[in-house]
């Protein structure tokens, strides 16, 4: 039997503040200004997100997907869309997504909507994707149960060969979604737990800030 007594694991955060006067007036703002200081920070996929979805059943499934794209409509990630995350979606349209930069004492959970992007907005990225990744959304039953690895190497091979001299169109079943949200909670580690937790809630066409307790 395996046990573990992690309760000795413990770190006190005392790296920034986050004060309701010098938040952004917008979501979006805030959380460009939050992911440039990722980036700059040196941080390994600054746009690695948790996305969690709701199966038919009510069982919440998470998975790390990247953000391909942010605008203010919303945050976009890629996928199969025969994928256990697109049947969960097409089920339950309501998703969440949670970045956590750990350097940064900082996390970004966002609720909201998703629908599928566009036919022209998935082809143009799928078009700057690097070749390799192009044959991957090829040869990926996302998903689906494989005999084994050796079934994509083969698969991988064998459709490299069959567009080594042609370029890949994109799949019919592979494509970007973008979630827009009606709810932004920005978390700053703080010391003694005493958490800054300031929350963007929609209001018709506005956006209320609220801080609440950690």
């Amino acid at each position: 039997m395996v046990k573990k007594n992690l309760s000795g694991l413990r770190q006190d955060y005392a790296a920034f503040a986050l004060d309701e006067k010098t938040m952004h007036a917008h979501p979006f703002e805030q959380f460009s200004s939050w992911f440039d200081q990722a980036a700059e920070s040196g941080i390994a996929e600054p746009n690695a997100m948790t996305l969690a979805t709701v199966d038919s059943y009510g069982m919440p499934h998470a998975r790390v997907v990247l953000l391909k794209a942010l605008d203010e409509t919303g945050f976009v990630f890629y996928t199969n869309y025969n994928s256990d995350k697109a049947t969960q979606l097409a089920q339950n349209p309501n998703a969440s997504l949670l970045f956590f930069w750990i350097e940064l004492q900082r996390q970004v959970r966002i609720s909201g909507t998703v629908k599928k992007v566009s036919a022209t907005e998935s082809d143009e990225y799928f078009s700057i994707r690097p070749r390799a990744s192009q044959l991957g959304a090829l040869v990926s039953p996302q998903s689906q149960v494989i005999p084994g690895r050796e079934y994509l190497e083969q698969r991988f091979s064998l459709l490299g060969k069959q567009f080594s001299e042609k370029p890949i169109d994109r799949p019919k079943n592979w494509g970007g979604y973008r979630l827009t949200p009606v709810r932004m909670e920005f978390w700053q580690g703080r010391p003694s737990r005493l958490h800054d937790r300031l929350v963007y809630e929609k209001s018709g066409n506005h956006w209320v800030i609220k801080r609440l307790a950690p």
